[in-house]
């Protein structure tokens, strides 16, 4: 009898043990698998990836390349309180879901800090983690130019031996080449990338994510152009870059100022431009070119917006950003450490 209950006691111990260990090989595949995102999503805004993507929100919580601290990627709210370090990488093109963040690492981080990994991933690569900085996956050592995130798939623009416009799933599988010619996809409306052509014209052109189909959709000559609602926001390459939009529905065009346009970015109702000229400024306005001031005087780039500030700039000085309330007309350093 007692040989009995051992033996049915060992078993017991040994079924128990076969449990814990297949639950947790079930726990570190769950952890580690990729959760998909839910149709709609959008990795930033086409106007901040075509000022280089170093601001990006999403559900409330904005990421950002902290100029003062190097680069780094840090988030916050987007009333800027609550400021948090994810990693020590130099990085732009940021992008976000609702599980991860996206950036091209720009190169060599500091050393002596950060969260331990950094040393492995310590050259140019574009990359996937959690949005605390853990479970860190390179997805491609090419120079990433442009990228955007649609629904489970990125649509990166590459320089490797060659130029290429590919997509690949969130996962790192299926990777596709859809041209080798330059597509920017930064600019997502309802499923569709904007883009301006780039071989023989600089039309206007959609790339319907659903099935990576092409379709010309406007003659113009264009370029940047930003999709918002009914309009294509767009520099006038025709007509010395000045900002113009594009109705989709009405097929017209609106000047919205007639300055020679470096950059801009459109959200939130509001258009901010940087204006070459005899004296170079910093410009806000409505969507609509209405009610134009000059925020700052100078030559600013790097124009990226959340749903409460846009931040940007001064050129030749990449080590500060500077930050203003929507509409605001005021400006002032925003630093953190």
């Amino acid at each position: 009898m007692r040989r009995i209950k051992k033996r049915v006691r060992n078993t017991m111990i040994i079924i128990f043990i076969v449990l814990l260990v297949i639950t947790a090989a079930i726990m570190m595949f769950l952890s580690r698998r990729i959760k998909p995102n839910p149709v709609g999503t959008v990795g930033n805004t086409g106007g901040n990836l075509n000022n280089g993507g170093f601001v990006c929100e999403h559900d409330g919580t904005v990421f950002f390349a902290n100029a003062s601290e190097g680069g780094h990627l840090f988030c916050m709210n987007v009333d800027e309180t609550d400021v948090r370090q994810i990693n020590d990488m130099n990085v732009c093109n940021i992008l976000a879901d609702e599980h991860y963040v996206y950036f091209f690492q720009l190169g060599q981080a500091e050393e002596g800090q950060g969260s331990g990994f950094t040393s492995m991933l310590s050259v140019k690569s574009f990359i996937r983690s959690d949005q605390t900085g853990k479970n860190t996956a390179t997805l491609t050592r090419d120079t990433v130019l442009h990228a955007q995130l649609v629904d489970n798939s990125l649509y990166l623009l590459t320089t490797g031996k060659q130029l290429s416009f590919q997509k690949m799933k969130i996962d790192k599988s299926n990777v596709v080449k859809l041209a080798d010619y330059e597509i920017n996809p930064s600019s997502v409306y309802n499923g569709v990338i904007y883009y301006n052509g780039t071989q023989t014209n600089h039309y206007l052109y959609g790339l319907n994510t659903s099935n990576d189909s092409t379709a010309e959709i406007w003659r113009g000559n264009l370029w940047y152009p930003v999709a918002a609602g009914d309009y294509v926001y767009y520099l006038d390459v025709s007509d010395n870059y000045r900002l113009c939009r594009y109705s989709l529905t009405n097929d017209w065009v609106e000047v919205l100022t007639s300055d020679r346009v470096d950059c801009y970015n459109v959200g939130n109702g509001y258009i901010y431009y940087q204006s070459n000229g005899a004296t170079p400024q910093l410009i806000c306005m409505r969507t609509d070119g209405s009610s134009p001031f000059v925020l700052a005087d100078g030559i600013y780039t790097n124009i990226n917006m959340t749903s409460q500030y846009v931040y940007f700039q001064e050129l030749g000085n990449e080590s500060i950003w500077y930050h203003s309330p929507l509409g605001g007309g005021w400006m002032e350093p925003f630093i953190v450490r």
